[in-house]
């Protein structure tokens, strides 16, 4: 044994330091090393040696993942124009597109088959892959934001990032900042800008998909149940077409992939860190989402609310615990939260017009933990939605006014929290969406955008369509299965979003690419244009 000292260290001292070792038995002061220190450069010797993390990946050391990601994307950009010698290469398109409305039947075929060549099929593919094997949470997403970033690299496109921070890192996990923005175009603020929105983030769910034992997650109990995995990787596909006709491009398109949709509002933090109004403003928002309840290849949307304001609480109710025999003894928290919970439902049957939508559904119940003891608390959570603001606050202050009453009737405390921001119903703008539609319909394989119902589902996109007109679509995806598990390797993909068997159909990959490129160009050309934009070319074409 050792005890180790030294002199301490003098910041306006240049001179060098002795690092001294005591032996504690003779107390004899014996000098053992001589080591020269600048204390400019050094505040502290770290005697003790400490174990690496071994969960920190080396990043000198890249990841094998992001290693086959980068091969597959650099393919694409040294990629041939799949047209024939008769056609025009896809840059001329454009030029021709964006000078006149007449090449534009062409620019649909040739966009078809460039988000489809083998080459784009095979990054779609490889990229979807890495990122559903390592599934990340909210705000903690450095493999993905990792790996968006090299392949963005990779592609040459610029970004910057350092979005999406967590500012409330007492409700959520992690510092954030793994949101990344991207421009492709001229970056003229004389020149339109618009945005194409996919969000990276995975769920709290043990994944129990079968078939995909070469990519399932790695990630135990994570598991990317929600399809993020392609919207991101439909984005980068895009990006990497859009790339390859930049020169041509008249305007600016700005590419965001946005963390913490499930729940953390990842949106609203990018909203308010300036993802609008950075230079060139964004005029206009897009956002689309996998959707297994239609038929794949099929485009969905609707004008108006599309998906609801979404709200959670956690209700604690306070009592008295004691002996399960002597319940007189105690004030019992469990018969005040059962009652709350029957309570809760009256709220929609009793107190809203039935020509008006929303829920009030309680998911969690915790309470004690022995059987023959009343436990002096009990904690309620769920979810409020409602298709508008206002209904979803009015609801809100029902559960409140509910629990507090339903507490004193049976004579307990009650505390209510809920999540930092409630989510905006969704909303695509009524003016926009006659054209966003007809862009749509340009690449379903029906050649129609269905119409759908409101979902009581909430969605963050909702705080970019708050601040300039938008459009989100539903992407079919729900015929995958056996027919194409030769190519795919994917079960049945009509599991519901969130299912633990939930699964990607692969095939859909490509058409959020051209509608990504679609929606892009021809919205800037909408916007160059004016308020009218080019719908009747749109029509002609259809």
């Amino acid at each position: 044994r050792r005890s180790f000292s030294s002199p301490p260290l003098d910041s306006n001292n240049n001179n060098n330091t002795i690092l001294t070792i005591y032996h504690p038995k003779n107390k004899m002061k014996r000098l053992i090393l001589l080591l020269l220190l600048s204390p400019i450069a050094c505040t502290s010797i770290p005697f003790k040696k400490v174990k690496p993390n071994e969960n920190v990946q080396d990043e000198t050391k890249e990841d094998p993942t992001i290693s086959s990601v980068r091969g597959a994307a650099s393919k694409l950009t040294t990629l041939n124009d799949p047209n024939t010698d008769t056609q025009p290469s896809l840059p001329t398109l454009i030029e021709s597109f964006f000078q006149t409305p007449s090449e534009i039947s062409s620019l649909k075929e040739a966009l078809h088959i460039h988000s489809n060549t083998a080459e784009m099929k095979t990054f779609l593919q490889t990229t979807r892959r890495a990122l559903h094997r390592k599934p990340e949470l909210m705000y903690e997403l450095p493999t993905t934001s990792n790996t968006i970033q090299s392949i963005l690299t990779e592609l040459d496109i610029k970004y910057t990032t350092g979005w999406a921070k967590n500012t409330h890192p007492d409700v959520y996990p992690g510092t954030g900042g793994y949101g990344i923005v991207a421009h492709i175009g001229t970056m003229s603020p004389t020149q339109p800008c618009l945005i194409l929105r996919a969000d990276m983030d995975a769920l709290p769910i043990l994944e129990s998909t079968p078939h995909i034992e070469a990519f399932k997650s790695t990630q135990d109990g994570k598991m990317h149940a929600c399809g993020h995995d392609g919207h991101v990787t439909m984005l980068l596909g895009a990006a990497a077409l859009l790339k390859k006709m930049e020169s041509e491009i008249e305007g600016t398109v700005r590419l965001v992939f946005q963390p913490a949709e499930e729940g953390g509002a990842g949106m609203k933090r990018m909203v308010e860190e300036g993802v609008v109004s950075l230079s060139p403003e964004a005029k206009l928002g897009f956002g689309m989402h996998v959707w297994p309840g239609l038929p794949t290849g099929t485009i969905a949307a609707k004008p108006g609310t599309q998906m609801a304001a979404a709200e959670m609480f956690e209700i604690t109710i306070i009592g008295k615990g004691g002996h399960a025999a002597m319940p007189h003894l105690t004030i019992d928290p469990i018969v005040t939260a059962s009652s709350l919970i029957l309570n809760l439902q009256s709220i929609i049957s009793r107190t809203i017009s039935p020509l008006d939508s929303g829920v009030i559904s309680v998911t969690a119940m915790n309470a004690g933990d022995a059987f023959n003891v009343i436990p002096a608390h009990a904690v309620i959570k769920g979810t409020i939605r409602a298709l508008t603001e206002e209904m979803l606050l009015s609801l809100r202050q029902k559960v409140d006014d509910m629990a507090h009453n339903t507490a004193t009737v049976h004579q307990c405390n009650v505390t209510i929290s809920y999540s930092p921001d409630y989510y905006l119903p969704s909303i695509n703008d009524p003016t926009l969406f006659p054209w966003s539609k007809s862009v749509g319909e340009l690449v379903s394989h029906e050649g129609i955008v269905r119409d759908v119902e409101a979902t009581m589902g909430g969605e963050d996109f909702a705080f970019l369509a708050n601040e300039i007109p938008s459009t989100f679509f539903l992407l079919g995806q729900g015929s995958g299965g056996e027919h194409n598990m030769e190519n795919y390797a994917v079960p049945r993909t009509d599991y519901g979003l969130h299912h633990p068997s939930f699964a990607l159909d692969e095939e859909v990959l490509p058409i959020g690419v051209e509608l990504h490129v679609n929606l892009a160009l021809r919205g800037l050309k909408k916007l160059l244009m004016g308020e009218d934009g080019d719908d009747e070319s749109i029509a002609e074409e259809l």
